[in-house]
């Protein structure tokens, strides 16, 4: 609950500073936490699990019950005495007023009731569990597609910068046209790479709106029309197999809810075993009981009976024979705690062949990072020493494209590599369960 509180406080906190329309993925991950549907759904479905968790103390206390009934009648009556003589009368009214309280107290049941009420908080604390798992799962889409917005925008910023040099490549070619040294195919050519350049940078500008609608969904549409988001994708490259995989059976929530399986499992065993033992109750009865008869036929008939007390006991059940059904129960619980430990067994060894399959992909992509963010400079540079080459003369028309076209290429790879290095991280944190620290 504490949680939430701070949760909420922090997404109000992030609605009211969007007004700067300027939005981090800190802020967008809280209203995220708050607002999105799946995770709102999840919430409820803990919620109905900690209700039980609050009421199983009802599984401790007694059963009372109040009855009562007033009931009117009008009868006919005809009565032939062993004398002979008969006595009838129409219309005899009468009434009867009745109420018991009944009390049934279980005091002992085979401590069945002492594991209804452990599996049932056993079940509130998956429950948190898997809350706590879906707002991980969630701020990693969110993650992912906040930086998505953002590699496309690193990818718009490129593309008008080779519309920049491919400006210049037509102001050359214009140049070089109007003084003879140059062709008009060399013109033509630029001209259609800076249109290329241009529609692309409309397709790219359609997508990131698209993306960024996708993003506003994850957050009910919370978000405001125009928001925009970083121009950078920071990424920690420092991560170890070693600080993911260590520990990962107490920090994966996924694995600490197939854990509380077994225990859940383990109580519903409990709860079959004890329907072996038998079950001693006690039980109490208040009783009221009063008959009115206005008018009676038989001198021997009461006109007026009322009775009240109460009584007390004790009883006791014993199972016998009962077609095998409490033997059945035992053994299809064993045999599902049986399948409940192989499932975390299981569960256990996809988190750790998971966890290491996005270290590689994670150290496979900072290491690509690193060589694409040295030759996005040795293409920008060859790109600058071929356009001051074709301006001399010296560099052809296809030398300087080629130039263009590898530096276009760098910047492609180099924005999928920081996003990949983005992904690649944030999925490592996911399944180490990090992401909420």
């Amino acid at each position: 609950m504490k949680l939430r509180f701070l949760l909420a406080a922090f997404a109000a906190s992030c609605l009211n500073g969007f007004a700067q329309q300027n939005i981090s993925v800190e802020e967008v991950v809280g209203v995220a936490l708050q607002k999105n549907f799946d995770v709102r759904i999840q919430q409820n479905i803990g919620a109905a699990a900690v209700t039980d968790k609050q009421n199983s103390i009802g599984v401790f206390l007694p059963v009372i019950t109040a009855n009562g009934s007033r009931t009117w009648t009008n009868n006919d009556q005809k009565q032939i005495l062993a004398n002979g003589s008969e006595v009838q009368r129409n219309g005899i009214p009468s009434n009867n007023l009745s109420a018991s309280l009944q009390l049934n107290w279980t005091l002992f049941d085979g401590a069945k009731m002492f594991a209804t009420r452990s599996r049932l908080e056993e079940i509130a604390n998956q429950g948190e569990l898997l809350v706590k798992n879906q707002m991980i799962n969630t701020v990693a889409s969110v993650i992912n597609n906040y930086y998505n917005v953002v590699r496309q925008k690193q990818q718009l910023k490129a593309i008008g910068e080779q519309m920049s040099v491919s400006e210049e490549r037509v102001k050359l070619a214009e140049r070089k046209l109007q003084v003879g040294t140059g062709g008009k195919p060399e013109l033509l050519q630029a001209k259609v790479d800076l249109n290329a350049f241009r529609t692309a940078a409309l397709l790219q500008e359609a997508l990131i709106v698209q993306l960024k609608d996708q993003l506003n969904g994850l957050l009910a549409l919370e978000l405001p029309a125009g928001y925009e988001v970083s121009d950078t994708i920071p990424t920690n490259l420092n991560l170890t197999l070693e600080e993911i995989i260590t520990d990962i059976e107490n920090t994966n929530p996924v694995l600490l809810a197939t854990k509380k399986n077994i225990a859940i499992a383990n109580y519903a065993l409990r709860e079959r075993r004890g329907e072996r033992y038998p079950i001693i109750s006690f039980n109490s009865n208040y009783n009221f009981s009063r008959t009115n008869n206005s008018l009676v036929i038989n001198d021997f008939t009461l006109l007026f009976n009322q009775n009240k007390g109460f009584n007390y006991g004790f009883s006791a059940a014993l199972p016998i024979l009962n077609k095998l059904t409490i033997r059945n129960g035992v053994q299809q619980a064993n045999i599902l705690l049986e399948r409940q430990k192989t499932a975390y067994e299981q569960q256990k060894m996809l988190a750790t062949v998971g966890a290491r399959v996005a270290f590689t992909s994670y150290d496979n992509a900072r290491k690509t990072l690193v060589i694409e963010e040295e030759n996005i400079l040795l293409a920008k540079e060859n790109v600058f020493i071929m356009l001051e080459s074709f301006k001399r003369g010296i560099a052809t028309f296809i030398e300087l494209r080629t130039a263009q076209q590898s530096l276009a290429d760098a910047y492609n790879r180099l924005i999928a590599a920081r996003y990949n290095a983005k992904v690649s991280e944030t999925e490592l944190l996911r399944l180490k369960g990090g992401l909420l620290n």
